[in-house]
Parts: C-alpha cells; sequence; structure tokens
C-alpha cells in the first residue's frame, strides 16, 4: 500500500475529515523527519509505513478527544503529537514546547517549509515557559510521567469559565494502562477519563489519560 492511501484509509478509520492538501502536508513532514533522521536521529522508526502509523495516525486519534483553539504540545520533539494535530485543525493555534536545541531546529524548519502560520515553536524548558490566556489542551506524547506532567506543565491550563465548558485539561498519551503512575498522581488534578485509542495499523495498546483541576 502505498504511504497516500495508507494515510487516507488511516483516517477514514479514525472518522476524521483532513483536507487531501493537509494530507499532502502530512506526507511532506513524514519526508522532512526521514530527511533529518539521517543526520540527527530525531526517532528510532525508520520505516515509513511503520512512522505514518506510529507517529502521524497515532497523533490523529487523539483529535476527538481534545479541544481547541489554543494547544500546546508539551516535549514536541519531532513535532509529534503538535505538528500533525496543527494541518488537522488549521483553525486552531498550535505551541511547540521542546528544549532539545537539535529538535527545535527541526521544528523551526517542518514549520517554514509546511507553511505552518498556525504553530508557534519555543525552545525552552516547559516549566519556564508563560501564557496569559492559558491553553484549552496541554499535551505530552513521551514527556514524562504523570506526576511530573502535572508539576511541569499544569500552569499552563486555562483556568476560570473554560475549564466549567470542558477546557482547560492536561493530556497525557500513554501505551498500557498507567496504574503505577495515577496512584502517584498529585493535587490539584483527578483523572477526568482514560480512554482506550485504537490506532489503525498497530496492534499494541494505547490509553489517553485526560486530567482536570480538582473541583472544577
Amino acid at each position: 500500500m502505498n504511504p497516500a492511501t495508507q494515510l487516507a484509509d488511516g483516517i477514514t478509520a479514525l472518522g476524521l475529515s483532513i483536507a487531501e492538501s493537509n494530507q499532502a502536508r502530512l506526507l511532506q513532514y513524514l519526508a522532512l523527519i526521514q530527511k533529518w533522521n539521517r543526520v540527527h536521529n530525531l526517532t528510532a522508526v525508520r520505516e515509513p509505513e511503520a512512522m505514518l502509523s506510529l507517529h502521524v495516525l497515532d497523533s490523529l486519534a487523539v483529535l476527538p478527544h481534545i479541544g481547541g483553539p489554543r494547544v500546546a504540545d508539551v516535549g514536541s520533539g519531532a513535532g509529534l503529537p503538535g505538528i500533525p494535530v496543527a494541518l488537522a485543525r488549521p483553525e486552531w493555534r498550535v505551541v511547540l514546547v521542546e528544549s532539545n536545541h537539535k529538535k527545535v531546529a527541526f521544528l523551526q524548519q517542518a514549520r517554514i517549509e509546511l507553511g505552518l502560520e498556525n504553530v508557534e515553536v519555543i525552545g525552552e524548558r516547559v516549566e519556564s515557559v508563560r501564557s496569559n490566556a492559558g491553553f484549552n489542551t496541554v499535551i505530552s506524547r513521551a514527556f514524562s510521567d504523570l506526576a511530573d506532567f502535572v508539576k511541569l506543565a499544569g500552569h499552563l491550563c486555562a483556568q476560570g469559565e473554560e475549564q466549567r465548558t470542558g477546557c482547560g485539561r492536561l493530556v497525557a498519551m500513554k501505551g498500557v494502562y498507567p496504574h503505577e503512575e495515577l496512584a502517584q498522581l498529585p493535587e490539584p488534578f483527578i483523572v477526568d477519563k482514560i480512554l482506550l485509542l485504537t490506532i489503525p495499523g498497530l496492534r499494541v495498546k494505547r490509553h489517553l489519560v485526560v486530567l482536570k483541576r480538582a473541583g472544577r
């Protein structure tokens, strides 16, 4: 199966609708990762077909369960899930937070080459990042355990009225059900919901942990 067909079929299986022009840019994004991987080792996954499932479709699977229009991708690495989210939701503003200089350089290049006008790259540690309005969704894919995620990134969640309308959530993308991490979840965040995700082309388990502030 060629990549374009694999991507289109995966998007359909996820129940999503993404413009063909942005599907083409998702494939361009994968090609850019492959190009940089030859020198900078952005990701251990090398096979294009595996990259499409493990990176792109895995990232897109969170879309029905997160809210915009302001999204922060913490510990973005090669732009996952932030860049696929930004391409699928061009009306949202997506901030990629990454402290590794090599990866920041890649993210800046990807933003330019893909014409991602709705993306901002911040090359800082997440605990140093500040936002007056806060974010509707603060998401991480492979950043840390849940306790550190809350401690380091919890301040970025939007507060106030938006909390009561289902926004201002911390969202962690996990593999197996994180029993031990949940047992160590610090205040003031509590579990809102935990979702089992099915990723086209993958047989491994994926869970999405959604956290909210207690009392909201």
